[in-house]
C-alpha cells in the first residue's frame, strides 16, 4: 500500500481503534470516529466526546491523554478469503482542543463526516492529534491463501 493509498483509506473510514496509555503504563483501546483533515504532510485527526451514554462523565481517554500524549490508532479491512486484507496504523501526539475557532473547525469536520452529529452535536470534550507518522499493508494481489 502506498502513503496516498493509506492516508485515502484513513478519510475514508467510519471507525477505528484508538490506543492510549493509562497512567499506570497499560493500554488503553476503544473504537471511536474521527475526522481527518490536512494535506499528508501535516494531518490532523479529531474526535469528540459526544452524548452517547458513558460509564462516567469523564471519560478515561481523556485522562490518558493528559498522563501521556502519545496515541495509535487503527483502521483495517478484512476479507473472509483473506483476499482483501488491509490495515492503516497512525501514530500521534493527542491533545484535548482549547481554543474556540479550532473547536468548531473540528466538530464541522465530524459533522460533515457523521451526520447523526448535525442532529447531535458533540457536548464534551474535543481532541486533535497531530500525526507523525501513517503506515499501511495490504496483502499483496498474487498471494493465494
Amino acid at each position: 500500500m502506498t502513503p496516498d493509498e493509506a492516508v485515502e483509506r484513513l478519510r475514508r473510514a467510519a471507525v477505528g481503534r484508538l490506543a492510549t496509555v493509562r497512567p499506570d503504563g497499560t493500554p488503553h483501546v476503544v473504537p471511536f470516529v474521527f475526522a481527518v483533515v490536512g494535506e499528508p504532510e501535516s494531518l490532523v485527526a479529531y474526535w469528540a466526546v459526544d452524548a452517547k451514554p458513558k460509564r462516567r462523565q469523564r471519560i478515561q481517554r481523556i485522562d490518558n491523554i493528559e498522563a501521556n500524549p502519545a496515541v495509535e490508532f487503527v483502521i483495517d479491512g478484512y476479507d473472509e478469503t483473506w483476499t482483501d486484507l488491509w490495515w492503516v496504523r497512525v501514530h500521534g501526539r493527542a491533545r484535548v482542543i482549547t481554543a474556540a475557532a479550532e473547536r468548531a473547525g473540528a466538530i464541522a469536520a465530524l459533522e460533515e463526516k457523521y451526520p447523526p452529529y448535525r442532529t447531535a452535536r458533540p457536548n464534551g470534550p474535543v481532541v486533535a492529534i497531530e500525526v507523525d507518522r501513517v503506515t499501511g499493508w495490504s496483502i499483496d494481489a498474487a498471494w493465494t491463501p
